[in-house]
C-alpha cells in the first residue's frame, strides 16, 4: 500500500490517537545540525501532554547519551537519557553485555568522544583518539597492531586520519580474533545546509582493505531493533517510527513490525518516499513541527 500523506487536522489527529509510543530519529527530524526543526518542541510537548512515550533513536554515535540530553535542553526540548537510545549505546551494551569484553582489552575507536563516553561508562578502554599526527611511506613502519585490542569499533569521526585508518587495519588484519564493529553504516549525514558523506562512506576504507564486514549496529540492523524491542518492551501495533531515511528509519520500523511515519524535512523527498521500489513508510508528512495544530485543540 502506498504510503499516506498526513496533511490536514483530522489525518494528525488520527495519527496520534492511534500509538502510545513515537520513536524518533533525531538528525533530519527533531533538528538539522544546530538548529531545530520548526515547531518541533511544541509538538513534541503536545504528544507528552497526552500521555505519549517519546523514545529518541539515532544512528549517530559522534555525541553521548548524557550529551544528547544537553543539546535537547539547549533547544527547549525535555528528554532523559533513559529515552535516548543511540547507536554508541547500543555498541557499549553489546561489547560489554553480549560479547563479554575482556576488561583487560582495549577498544580501537575511530570517532568522536561520545562512543568513547558509553563505552567508558561499560567500563571498556579505549585508545586511538591521539592518531592524529601525520604519516607517509618513510614513517609507516611507526604503525604497528596493539596486541592489547580486541575490537576496532568505528563511528563518525570528523578528524579521521590515514594514520588512525592505519592502525584499525592492522589491528583487524593481525590480532587474532579482533572485534570489527560499526556503529552504524550510513551513507550520508545531514547538516545545517546540506548532506555530506556519513560514517558508511568512510567505513567502505577498512572494509575494502580488510576485506572483512563489520558487525553493524545501528538502525535498520537487528542489533539495534532487538536492544530496543526488549529494553521498552515496546507493543509493534502501537508503536510509530519516525524518520527522514527510508533505507534506516523507516525499514527499521518495519523490520519490527511498527508503524512508520516519513518526514520530508531530512534525506528523503517525497518522490523518494512514493517510490515503490522503496522501503514503504506507513504514512509520511512534510515536517514533524505539522502536528504541533493539535496543541491547540
Amino acid at each position: 500500500m502506498a504510503p499516506q500523506k498526513l496533511s490536514t487536522l483530522t489525518d494528525y489527529q488520527t495519527l496520534v490517537d492511534k500509538y502510545d509510543t513515537f520513536l524518533f530519529d533525531c538528525d533530519g527530524v527533531i533538528w538539522r545540525g544546530s538548529t531545530a526543526i520548526v515547531n518541533v518542541q511544541a509538538t513534541l510537548s503536545m504528544l507528552r501532554n497526552r500521555g505519549k512515550r517519546l523514545i529518541f533513536v539515532t544512528n549517530n554515535s559522534g555525541t553521548s547519551r548524557k550529551d544528547y540530553v544537553t543539546k535537547f535542553a539547549k533547544l527547549g526540548i525535555q528528554a532523559s537519557v533513559e529515552e535516548i537510545f543511540s547507536s554508541a549505546y547500543a555498541t557499549a551494551v553489546y561489547l560489554s553485555e553480549v560479547a563479554r569484553f575482556p576488561s583487560n582489552k582495549k577498544a580501537y575507536v575511530i570517532g568522536g568522544s561520545g562512543i568513547r563516553n558509553e563505552l567508558h561508562d561499560v567500563g571498556i578502554t579505549t585508545i586511538g583518539e591521539d592518531d592524529t599526527g601525520p604519516v607517509n611511506l618513510a614513517t609507516l613502519a611507526e604503525v604497528e597492531p596493539n596486541p592489547d585490542v580486541a575490537a576496532v569499533v568505528f563511528g563518525i569521526d570528523y578528524d579521521i586520519t590515514y594514520r588512525k585508518l592505519a592502525n584499525a587495519h592492522l589491528n583487524l588484519t593481525l590480532n587474532p580474533g579482533c572485534l570489527f564493529i560499526a556503529t552504524n553504516d550510513d551513507r550520508t549525514l545531514p547538516g545545517g545546509k546540506h548532506v555530506y558523506p556519513g560514517t558508511g562512506a568512510m567505513l567502505s576504507t577498512l572494509i575494502h582493505s580488510t576485506q572483512r564486514s563489520p558487525l553493524v549496529m545501528g538502525k535498520p540492523n537487528t542489533p539495534m531493533l532487538d536492544c530496543v524491542m526488549q529494553k521498552y518492551q515496546l507493543d509493534p501495533a502501537r508503536s510509530c517510527m519516525v524518520g527522514d531515511r527510508l533505507d534506516t528509519d523507516i525499514l527499521f520500523g518495519i523490520k519490527g513490525g511498527l508503524s512508520t511515519l516519513c518526514v520530508l524535512t531530512g534525506v528523503a523527498d517525497e518522490a523518494a518516499v512514493l517510490d515503490p521500489v522503496a522501503p514503504q513508510a506507513t504514512y509520511y508528512i512534510s515536517s514533524l513541527g505539522d502536528l504541533c495544530e493539535l496543541a491547540a485543540n
